[in-house]
């Protein structure tokens, strides 16, 4: 090694924020084993490398003791004093024994230490990126597939979506660009693990974020979501200026803001709905588009009481009864649901048929 390549590792402190000193401790710990290694030494060793010029020495270090019985670790008073008078029992003597070749060897064992040292402090620089953007949505490219994955490439990562989290339906080819939301970050032994969703409800909330610049600013805020991804979405907003309407602001001119999160969610239906602090109100809305006769809660069972039209109770149910669990996920209230006609029957909560969980 030479001072170019001490000049090199200045470099990689600037660019990769990797701290030379650090790499030098390393390099030498390393030299350390492939001095023993290559020379079958079994004495205790220091290497050293300048600083300033590159230059690697090593030094063999021994005790010094009355007698030495193990040449290889010990050295004798006597003889220590013949180095320097000043050495006394139990000091540690250092002789170099650099070997001629070892140059080569050094620039080796340098070059693979530098490589993996930039390696783990990308991953840790891509790592540390990712763990802050955890429930966050990030556009890739589709790469590769297998039974269980495909590989999307954000870039300088691949992250894994599972092909349990894309919607029903939901196939991908290579080159594809995705949306998906990030669910988790590990750290691994190849690098970070990026595990990303298709079916996230915060997959939903982030697109809305991202069409409504009143959600992005806080004017509007999204209380709640309930998602059965790929077939239909109920969101609950509400506003902080009396003078901004949520619903409408996240419809959209001509429905186009919702109307280009359905395109991305591949035609899933979304049911925008006005958030009330009147839970009688709340949970006739979270039944949209049904229209509610009245609401009777029952606090101790956490369940409410639906009335609706005869003609709107299919509705209020949904198609195998997506529209009354979308709502009772919304609201995290159970919902019974009745017609007119059926609201003379005595209710009994614990026992109800159309009660949903």
């Amino acid at each position: 090694m030479n001072a170019e390549f001490i000049e090199a590792l200045g470099q990689l402190e600037k660019e990769k924020g990797i701290s030379k000193d650090i790499l030098i401790d390393a390099i030498e710990a390393a030299l350390i084993s492939g001095y023993k290694r290559n020379f079958h030494s079994a004495q205790n060793v220091r290497v050293d490398i300048n600083r300033e010029t590159g230059r690697v020495r090593v030094f063999a270090r021994k005790s010094v003791v009355e007698e030495a019985l193990d040449p290889r670790l010990e050295i004798s008073l006597e003889a220590a004093k013949e180095i320097n008078p000043n050495y006394s029992l139990e000091d540690v003597v250092e002789i170099e024994v650099t070997p001629a070749d070892f140059g080569r060897i050094a620039a080796q064992t340098a070059k693979q230490v530098v490589t993996q040292r930039i390696r783990e402090a990308e991953r840790n620089i891509i790592y540390s990126n990712f763990i802050d953007r955890e429930e966050d949505i990030v556009t890739g490219i589709v790469q590769r597939t297998d039974n269980r994955n495909y590989f999307i490439d954000l870039g300088r990562v691949e992250a894994l979506l599972p092909h349990s989290e894309t919607m029903p339906g939901e196939r991908f080819k290579h080159g594809d660009r995705v949306k998906t939301f990030i669910t988790k970050v590990e750290k691994s032994t190849k690098g970070p693990q990026i595990f990303v969703s298709r079916t996230h409800p915060g997959l939903l909330k982030r697109l809305f974020e991202l069409e409504v610049p009143e959600i992005f600013d806080g004017v509007i805020e999204i209380k709640s979501i309930a998602r059965e991804a790929g077939q239909r979405s109920k969101v609950a907003v509400t506003s902080r200026d009396t003078n901004v309407d949520a619903v409408g602001a996240c419809v959209g001119h001509k429905g186009v803001r919702v109307q280009t999160i359905v395109n991305e969610l591949r035609g899933e239906k979304i049911d925008i709905i006005r958030y009330s602090e009147d839970l009688t109100e709340w949970i006739a809305s979270s039944l949209s588009p049904s229209k509610v006769t009245s609401v009777t809660i029952y606090e101790e069972e956490k369940m409410a009481r639906v009335v609706v039209p005869d003609h709107q109770l299919s509705l209020a149910i949904g198609k195998e009864g997506q529209n009354a669990r979308l709502a009772a996920k919304l609201t995290n209230w159970k919902i019974d649901i009745k017609s007119e006609s059926e609201a003379g029957v005595d209710f009994v909560p614990a026992h109800s048929e159309d009660e949903v969980e």
